[in-house]
């Protein structure tokens, strides 16, 4: 009989553990949350963390990258928040209300839960909630993310969060920006859950601000679509940071409901947006976009899988990616098709533009499919900028530089404008032109 041998843990590993030994005792949650933690630690100690032999890590090596697990961040203090929000604002003058997760932890006095409960929505901190006996539902999985290793880890560690309920037929008025903040301290490991219920609709905005030290991101949005009620989600992950960024959206989605979403990655050197959608309710529709630029020698990964268990169901899956340099995207891209899921109407399309011979694109969009009477497309394409394109424009006075920041406008244009919620999205184009301009 064969018998696995323990894996000989790297650096990072044993960081990771020696840091759940240390900050164990201080994290939220019921004896149910700790035996969650336990295990999720147990799956990092046996397995771990995510490497090349991992299939859904195939072309994205977590193991490889982190060489260190810093400790946990400390909690931030009002003044350090305030100065962090006050020079770094994502949306400028738009008009919306705010939550801020700082260092990990919700800050109620900076945030805007009591204009909020005017719109019929309440706002509740995510580690006060984790004390519950019946807790153990705020750290469930769906079941297409296996025993997924970044996960694990949100299960582990996580500080704090919010959890947002959108009270029965309420449209709130204005965005809702969730802004992370880090004081530089160490690792944020937050987890929000987002209950929309039936027939409300609601407009998240999830953005961060200052920085961590040489700590890693691990934030984790659940949502929760009910019947009928729509839901327009905007992640926006920039700057030059070197530590990980692991985003996660979860969405679960009723009958006649509408979900959709956008993530924006322009910068940070490892990025993993990865977005698990499941269908629970017929004639609803999800639309999942995403937009990456990544150079030097940054990683740009985009996971999603969406999970259709019901007929009659559409979901749109369309993303565009720019690398320079010796960067690397990635876009892993699934549906599957429940046997019983028929009517069902899936497309994906992933597109990349190379402006480096180095630079590399990892494109796997797959399709599963079991039932019979259905309509799905996969499709990707890699490749340089178009030569006639920019001698067209050059001919036409526009100097050369412009005339590449035009053309990937242009390619990236497609996928945010597809998306719409332009009043959010309109300072993005800012944000690209900023990333072309950083190289010249």
């Amino acid at each position: 009989m064969n018998a696995s041998l323990p894996i000989k843990h790297t650096q990072a590993e044993t960081d990771l553990i020696d840091r759940f030994d240390a900050a164990k005792a201080h994290l939220p949650g019921s004896q149910v949350i700790v035996g969650l933690r336990d295990s999720a630690v147990s799956q990092i100690r046996d397995k771990g963390l995510p490497h090349r032999r991992v299939e859904e890590y195939k072309y994205t090596d977590l193991r490889a990258y982190m060489k260190s697990g810093a400790p946990l961040a400390g909690p931030a203090t009002l003044d350090e928040v305030r100065a962090i929000l006050d020079a770094q604002d994502s949306y400028g003058d738009l008009d919306r209300y705010r939550i801020v997760i700082a260092n990990g932890r919700f800050m109620a006095d900076v945030s805007d839960a009591p204009a909020l409960a005017g719109e019929g929505v309440t706002v509740t901190d995510f580690s006060e909630a984790l004390s519950a006996e019946t807790a153990a539902d705020l750290l469930a999985q769906p079941t297409t993310a296996g025993l997924d290793g970044v996960l694990a880890l949100n299960t582990a560690f996580v500080q704090g969060g919010v959890l947002l309920v959108v009270k029965e037929g309420a449209a709130v008025s204005k965005p809702v920006e969730v802004v992370h903040v880090g004081t530089g301290s160490g690792a944020l490991v937050t987890r929000s859950k987002i209950t929309v219920s039936k027939g409300a609709s609601l407009r998240v905005l999830e953005t961060f601000a200052g920085d961590t030290g040489n700590g890693e991101i691990n934030a984790v949005f659940d949502y929760h679509v009910a019947d009928g009620a729509k839901v327009a989600a905007t992640r926006l992950i920039a700057g030059d940071a070197d530590p990980a960024r692991l985003f996660t959206t979860i969405a679960t989605i009723g009958a006649e409901a509408e979900f959709k979403s956008l993530g924006f990655i322009a910068g940070p050197s490892f990025v993993r947006n990865q977005q698990f959608v499941n269908f629970t309710g017929e004639h609803s529709e999800a639309k999942i976009y995403g937009v990456s630029m990544a150079r030097g020698e940054g990683v740009a990964d985009q996971t999603l899988i969406v999970d259709h268990a019901v007929p009659h169901c559409n979901s749109r899956e369309f993303f565009k990616t720019v690398l320079d340099d010796r960067a690397r995207g990635v876009y892993q891209g699934r549906i599957n098709v429940a046997p019983h899921a028929q009517k069902t109407d899936g497309e994906m399309m992933t597109q990349a533009l190379l402006l480096s011979e180095e630079a590399e694109m990892a494109n796997k969009p797959e399709l599963e499919i079991f039932a019979d009477d259905v309509i799905c497309a996969h499709g990707a394409t890699s490749g340089q900028m178009d030569e006639d394109l920019l001698f067209y424009l050059r001919a036409r006075g526009i100097p050369e530089d412009e005339a590449r920041t035009l053309l990937v406008l242009a390619f990236l244009s497609e996928a945010i404008e597809e998306y719409g919620e332009d009043d959010v999205t309109e300072g993005l184009e800012a944000r690209v032109r900023d990333w072309l301009a950083a190289k010249n």
